[in-house]
């Protein structure tokens, strides 16, 4: 008699039987396509989170710049502009140096000319010609102005003496003190100093040099 064994074949057929079915294939792979894309869009997220704070980084970096080079120009328009008024005011004093008229100069010259114990009483320019009056203690003194006069090239050589007259006079107690009344006449050296100049006029009295 022949028997079967019906159970081991079911058996045997239960075991071969696929672990998950499609169903179960399809829900774990959706899971994995979400897990996959939730971790995409996160580290996507975390990219541009970064990327955005380095942009605003650089930001703030690039306006601090900006506003120091904005101070910076604001002092380099500040010294332009003093450097401006500067240029002016020296061209300003560069006109009235060079547009100083010959009694101006005249007068200067003969000022530093002037040496101790002598003063001047009256000083007239007509045309080139000069004349000059003053009072002195001493001849030495007259000398040494007429020197002083013909130094600087602004009068000519020689320069004359055409008048001095000694006079005494009477100072504290009866004690006579000698005075030196002089007059000299020079040329101005250039034609030119005297063009379009008249008469200077009569100088004021000049206080003796102690």
């Amino acid at each position: 008699m022949i028997r079967i064994n019906l159970l081991g074949t079911e058996r045997k057929q239960a075991k071969k039987a696929p672990a998950f079915d499609v169903g179960q294939r399809l829900t774990v792979a959706c899971s994995l396509i979400l897990v996959a894309t939730v971790v995409g869009i996160g580290w996507w997220y975390w990219s541009l989170d970064n990327a955005s704070a380095r942009v605003d980084s650089e930001i703030a970096v690039r306006t601090a710049e900006a506003a120091r080079l904005q101070s910076l120009l604001a002092e380099v328009q500040k010294f332009e502009a003093q450097r401006t008024q500067l240029q002016q005011r020296v061209q300003l004093i560069e006109q009235l140096r060079s547009g100083q008229s010959v009694p101006v100069q005249l007068l200067d010259h003969v000022s530093k000319s002037l040496p101790d114990m002598l003063w001047l009483t009256d000083m007239n320019q007509e045309g080139g010609a000069v004349t000059i009056q003053g009072r002195s203690t001493t001849l030495i003194a007259l000398s040494d102005f007429v020197a002083n006069l013909g130094n600087g090239g602004f009068l000519k050589k020689p320069i004359d003496i055409v008048n001095s007259v000694v006079e005494s006079n009477l100072s504290g107690g009866a004690q006579s003190v000698e005075l030196i009344n002089f007059t000299v006449k020079a040329e101005l050296a250039s034609a030119g100093r005297a063009a379009g100049a008249g008469p200077a006029g009569k100088g004021a009295p000049a206080p003796g040099r102690k």
